[in-house]
């Protein structure tokens, strides 16, 4: 027997108007199902907080988008190296969301929280580097109500929280209303700012735009398969080398240490086979506050007041410092501390040089970056600004990072 399509149409109407009345809510991804072992990071009370969730589109088109999210998280961190609020430099925690994989869990909306708020920098590159792109349905919607709900963001209303989410699909796909999530997020203080990869009218009339204006962010559309330009300074040889100058002065401590500095040297290397740009900013996040170790570096430790020399076990330190007493190993962690704010000092120094020189090489050469970070960046320092957050000349914030409170 043939079925018009007509009829076809209205009885799965029918059928899915009775599912949505009769079926329990959408089964949301369980909180803490991905990367459980990483440890969220406890917000520092004593200084202004910046939180930043990417929600990163890895459908079968997207490995443009990625190779850009692995190019420029640096210089997105980097921006926020002379924010100062009240005099004092922020603590910036990073969240990373993919979604629109068909290997990704259908129930759970083709999403999957990779890493949650954290201050742990080289396990977002880690992550953004294992990432793989696969085609699927991407739920815009779905994402942005897990990551609102899910992650552990400040409940102050003078904090800034922000969501940035990049696709190319229209905005409106999945069985969450991308309205009620937009501004679900928007009832917490969280701006949901959208990047569409692809033309400005398509990002329109995908409804992109019309989600951001619900969370009071922005909209902007990038070109995810463009190169991220690099324009090469006389300073880069130096910055780099200093930054890997950086890793011989940390000390690895406790059950981690070890795979903690590992992961650190892999993720210079994962930044020096992407792109020259990558691994010089890295570098310079390196020398600079948003770049915290003391879950596994005993200088960050020390200099954090997170742990007391009277806590160490001697098995939980490097063999050196086991025979080493109490006052051996505070001038041991001293001298190390000593010698990494030399370095650090000397590569903002540089960095200030390169970030003049850059600038009138791209004004001279009317160089224009429509990527995902040149997106990330001209809206987050907006936003900042709003929060009162304030952005200083380099000279007013050339100080060694531990003095920065």
């Amino acid at each position: 027997m043939k079925i018009s399509k007509g009829l076809a149409d209205a009885c799965l109407c029918v059928l899915l108007i009775s599912f949505c009345a009769t079926s329990p809510a959408p089964a949301w991804p369980q909180v803490g199902d991905a990367n459980a072992a990483t440890p969220i990071a406890p917000v520092d009370e004593n200084k202004p907080l910046i939180q930043m969730a990417i929600l990163l589109d890895t459908s079968g088109s997207m490995s443009g988008l990625i190779d850009q999210a692995r190019i420029e998280l640096w210089a997105i961190v980097n921006e926020f190296i002379f924010a100062r609020k009240n005099g004092k430099a922020p603590e910036l925690q990073v969240a990373l969301y993919e979604y629109g994989k068909s290997t990704l869990p259908q129930k759970q909306g083709f999403l999957r929280r990779i890493v949650p708020l954290t201050t742990d920098l080289d396990k977002v590159s880690e992550e953004l580097f294992a990432l793989k792109t696969k085609g699927g349905s991407e739920y815009c919607g779905w994402v942005i109500k897990q990551a609102a709900e899910s992650l552990q963001w400040s409940d102050s209303p003078d904090e800034l929280k922000v969501i940035f989410i990049a696709g190319n699909e229209p905005f409106t796909q999945g069985l969450v209303d991308y309205q009620k999530a937009c501004k679900q997020a928007a009832s917490r203080g969280i701006i949901v700012n959208t990047i569409h990869c692809g033309r400005e009218q398509q990002g329109i009339s995908g409804k992109w735009k019309e989600g951001a204006l619900l969370a009071d962010g922005e909209f902007m559309n990038i070109d995810h398969n463009r190169r991220v330009v690099h324009i090469q300074a006389p300073q880069d040889n130096e910055i780099t080398q200093l930054g890997t100058a950086l890793n011989e002065t940390y000390i690895p401590y406790g059950a981690q240490a070890e795979h903690a500095r590992v992961r650190q040297a892999k993720q210079d290397e994962n930044a020096a086979a992407v792109a020259k740009e990558a691994m010089v900013q890295r570098a310079v996040t390196k020398s600079s506050v948003h770049y915290r170790n003391e879950s596994w570096d005993l200088v960050d430790a020390i200099a954090n007041d997170k742990l007391e020399f009277e806590q160490l076990k001697d098995e939980e330190l490097p063999k050196k410092m086991q025979k080493m007493n109490t006052s051996e190993r505070k001038a041991y962690v001293e001298q190390k501390s000593k010698h990494r704010s030399e370095i650090q000092e000397k590569i903002q120094q540089l960095n200030q040089q390169r970030k003049t020189y850059v600038a009138e090489q791209m004004q001279k050469n009317q160089e224009q970056h429509n990527t995902l970070g040149s997106a990330i960046i001209l809206a987050i320092r907006r936003q900042a600004v709003r929060r009162n957050f304030k952005f200083q000349p380099a000279k007013e914030t050339e100080q060694k990072p531990e003095q920065t409170d």
